[in-house]
């Protein structure tokens, strides 16, 4: 049995910005995040979760999958004054089939195809889809750059 994992443990984000509640399930080459779309969410319009929502949801999804080599050591101690930074640098063969609802809580899913580790950043790619029950909503490919910074402030 999995136990869901907060996704701020791997991300960056911070609302208003954050588009993933949990993690429900991680391992070096797969990911499963879920999601509830809420009212005041920036990207739902009149009351439907638009494609940039739907996006960066897979987005942070395929990042926690990555990101959490510079959040935790080897030991799985956390890494201070660590910051990074991620781009998607690429969409490929993105379907939208359908657009949540507010009070939707969607499932999005991602499995790592390639990925090259540089010094202080890594690219991925990830095949990727978002489910409502059990309607796919988006799939796509995606890839990702993902930097670490350190901070300089003590």
């Amino acid at each position: 049995m999995t136990t869901a994992i907060d996704i701020q443990n791997y991300l960056p984000h911070r609302a208003p910005m954050l588009m993933v509640d949990l993690i429900l399930n991680l391992d070096a080459n797969f990911v499963e995040t879920i999601f509830l779309i809420k009212e005041d969410n920036i990207f739902v319009n009149n009351g439907i979760f638009i494609e940039a929502g739907l996006i960066e949801n897979t987005a942070q999804t395929c990042s926690s999958i990555v990101g959490k080599k510079y959040f935790f050591d080897e030991n799985g101690t956390e890494n201070e004054n660590i910051n990074v930074i991620g781009f998607i640098s690429a969409l490929k063969n993105l379907k939208i089939h359908s657009l949540p609802k507010v009070n939707d809580t969607i499932i999005t899913k991602a499995n790592l195809v390639s990925k090259f580790v540089g010094d202080d950043y890594t690219l991925c790619t990830m095949s990727c889809e978002s489910l409502l029950d059990d309607k796919i909503l988006l799939e796509c490919e995606i890839n990702l750059f993902i930097q670490k910074t350190i901070s300089t402030i003590t």
